[in-house]
């Protein structure tokens, strides 16, 4: 019982030493992200109500990735600008009313470029957040921040469909839209009524004008490590297009038992992560081999699949993934926070978003053409060996920065 206390209480102490501001920013999220509801089931909508063939979806969702990129890019921009409050309150009204639109859009080319220009509204939310949580939070707590606002992400992406299910069985796809627009308003009133303004799209500290003046684009390892953030994330997105499919279509398994190996991700990551970057943070464990580790899981995650016809070693390849996720995204996010010490944190954090977004475009459609064209076990060997080149490139990366802080810990600060 001793050793139970001793865990429980290290788990609560890993969600302590938040400010209010922190707290109320991922109140915030979790209730814009649970009410996301039309996207889960946007494919459906598009087939079923509108009567879109399979091709028109697949350009209609290209429009969807097209518009996230774009709206990362401004919602940075704007956040250097004119600050990352004023771009939160901008995107959430413009986006929840852009929602309630939607509904009356018909017709594959008017719908994409609705869903366009709402991803160009909605994404723009998404730097000028990371820009706050560097605002709210206290520079030895930014990676447990960025961990607990994940948390809420995964938590009200996992709310999000449950509920929308519902909707559309008690009401109509229509019900979705309403949802969706009414609980970005409802986030923004939340922002408005209880998070207090503070700073500006700058940062947390004095700049100087060197720093100022710095820009990403010019930042080659920060450019760099974009490219190898691309590279992870592609396999990483398997696990939620092609790697289901495999499930279905290999080991036979029913949309129940999917659900429930696809729900050990999000649980896992409920129960083990925060405490998990506290304990690397706590043992000042190198943020590369943090980062080096977590690319070898996700490798060996795809490996299982291939050598294991056993549907136990599915649930060993799932738990590989999410300690993998748990590991990378967050330090991920450490070291581009670092990075954009050294400029405009807006523009460093859209290019971030951006790489993400890229990788959705890119990742779900290679990952079912490799499958239709050599088949699932050359394409896990594929993003294995694609997975490999990363953590190459993680090696690479540590020496163009090591001149500048050598042994680093994970949880020191400055840029790296």
């Amino acid at each position: 019982m001793g050793t139970v206390g001793r865990a429980w209480r290290y788990y609560l102490d890993s969600f302590r030493g938040f400010s209010r501001g922190i707290w109320l920013l991922t109140l915030i999220t979790f209730v814009n992200r649970a009410g996301t509801m039309v996207v889960p089931f946007l494919s459906l909508y598009l087939t079923k109500d509108m009567g879109l063939t399979l091709e028109q979806v697949g350009w209609i969702m290209s429009c969807f990735g097209a518009g996230s990129v774009v709206g990362s890019w401004l919602g940075g921009r704007l956040t250097d600008r004119i600050g990352f409050y004023e771009v939160m309150v901008g995107s959430l009204l413009t986006s929840g009313l852009a929602f309630l639109a939607l509904k009356y859009v018909r017709g594959a080319v008017p719908f994409g470029l609705a869903v366009f220009g709402l991803m160009v509204l909605s994404d723009g939310f998404r730097p000028a957040m990371f820009v706050a949580i560097r605002q709210y939070a206290r520079p030895e707590n930014r990676t447990r921040a960025v961990t607990l606002i994940r948390l809420a992400i995964n938590l009200g992406f996992s709310l999000g469909p449950a509920i929308g299910g519902l909707i559309i069985t008690s009401w109509s796809y229509a019900g979705l839209f309403w949802v969706d627009g009414i609980t970005c308003l409802l986030a923004m009133a939340m922002l408005l009524r209880w998070l207090p303004r503070r700073g500006s799209g700058t940062g947390d500290r004095p700049a100087t004008n060197n720093a100022l003046k710095a820009s990403p684009y010019s930042d080659r390892p920060f450019l760099f490590f974009l490219v190898i953030v691309t590279l992870i994330s592609i396999p990483f997105l398997q696990y939620f297009s092609t790697v289901p499919l495999f499930y279905s279509e290999v080991h036979g398994l029913s949309e129940e038992y999917i659900g429930l190996l696809l729900g050990a991700n999000g649980l896992l990551i409920f129960l083990v992560e925060m405490p998990l970057v506290k304990g690397c943070e706590d043992g000042r464990v190198p943020l590369f081999r943090i980062l080096g580790v977590s690319v070898l899981l996700f490798a060996l995650s795809f490996v299982v699949l291939v050598v294991s016809p056993f549907v136990a070693f599915l649930w060993l390849g799932m738990v590989l993934m999410t300690f993998g996720e748990m590991l990378n995204f967050p330090f991920m996010n450490r070291f581009a926070y670092e990075r954009s010490d050294l400029g405009k944190p807006g523009a460093y954090m859209a290019l971030f978003t951006i790489s993400w977004s890229v990788a959705h475009i890119i990742g779900h459609t290679l990952g079912l053409r490799l499958v239709a064209s050599v088949g699932y076990a050359a394409t896990w060997w594929f993003f294995t060996a694609l997975l490999l080149v990363a953590l190459g490139g993680l090696l690479v990366l540590e020496r163009m920065v090591r001149p500048a802080n050598a042994e680093q810990p994970a949880n020191e600060n400055g840029p790296t």
